[in-house]
């Protein structure tokens, strides 16, 4: 198998922890590579989530100018295309970017036309989702998930929370979701990641998502799993991930196989491409090594990946299209 060269679909990708040697040394050019290593790549094993998001803070820091925003985009785009990704949504925490005076408007805006730039220069789809923090205030959360509205026709397809899922409770963010729900906002919400099924219970049945970064930890509970498959929740998985933020020991003892088995409908997905130091090419050769998925797997996988995408049915037909054709499944 090929695995560089299937059509691939990744849901779960977030912008300023994907940033290339190469981009960072255009931005930061006395930057060396070992600094670089040290700064932006989390360690095989990190002692926590918290641990594993400090690498992120390097990348944010690179994310302050219209300059900056658009060559860690159209970087990002480029990776992609050598990793054989045909659609992507991508994310990011706007109130994250305001260090040098741009207002939370303007950093979506610049990033939105760096996407339709890329898009147009690599043929890749995308979809832009919005992140609220979980230590953001009720304000900053409702503040990000206007701006989802505001954007709505253009390349933002969706809102989202993410970062210390154990750190932080959900009240804060309960009025933003409801807020999602009631004007057709679609949503997908980190859980089940830091903490266990009981998180996942309560991001379910507060913010309503359809689908969840992550949740992998629902494979403790055997209740949750049913209501995931009943339900068609969609899980973003991203293996090695998780093994660095100490879900699991390694990326054979990780639970994507069990769950694929159970029924749950999930994608495969690198999260930070940077911080954890992979392409979605290389995940896929670990769970090929690991479990021996085979095209079929990978194939039905990228199905359900489209299947949950926060786009239109044009552009999912197409991708439906480009998978079930490719030579590199059949």
């Amino acid at each position: 198998m090929d695995f560089q060269k299937m059509p691939k679909v990744e849901l779960h990708l977030h912008l300023d922890c994907s940033l290339s040697y190469e981009v960072v040394k255009r931005l930061r050019p006395d930057i060396s590579p070992q600094i670089y290593q040290r700064d932006f790549i989390a360690g095989v094993k990190c002692t926590s989530l918290v641990d594993y998001l400090k690498c992120a803070v390097s990348g944010i820091e690179l994310m302050q100018t219209p300059d900056q925003l658009r060559w860690v985009t159209l970087d990002l785009f480029n990776q992609l295309k050598q990793d054989g990704v045909v659609y992507a949504e991508i994310r990011f925490a706007p109130l994250q970017h305001l260090e040098q005076g741009l207002d939370p408007h303007e950093v979506v805006s610049i990033v939105n036309k760096a996407m339709l730039e890329a898009e147009n220069a690599t043929g890749i789809r995308a979809g832009l989702i919005l992140c609220t923090l979980r230590h953001f205030s009720q304000d900053q959360s409702m503040e990000t998930v206007h701006l989802v509205e505001k954007f709505a026709g253009t390349s933002v397809v969706g809102f989202d929370i993410a970062a210390d899922e154990a750190g932080y409770p959900i009240d804060a963010h309960v009025e933003a979701f409801t807020y999602a729900r009631k004007n057709g906002i679609r949503c997908t919400a980190h859980a089940g990641e830091a903490c266990g099924p009981e998180s996942v219970w309560e991001t379910l049945e507060n913010f309503f998502p359809s689908r969840l970064g992550h949740g992998v930890r629902s494979i403790e509970d055997p209740s949750l799993i049913k209501h995931l498959v009943r339900h068609k929740i969609h899980l973003e998985v991203c293996p090695t991930s998780n093994v660095q933020t100490n879900i699991c020991p390694d990326v054979c003892s990780h639970p994507i196989d069990t769950l694929y088995d159970a029924g749950i409908e999930l994608s495969v997905n690198t999260d930070g491409r940077t911080i954890s130091n992979i392409s979605l090419t290389q995940e896929y050769m670990q769970l090929h090594r690991c479990f021996h998925w085979n095209a079929d797997k990978f194939k039905q996988c990228n199905l359900f990946a489209i299947d949950a995408a926060f786009t239109t049915e044009e552009i999912k037909k197409e991708i439906r299209d480009l998978i079930i054709h490719s030579p590199h499944y059949n």
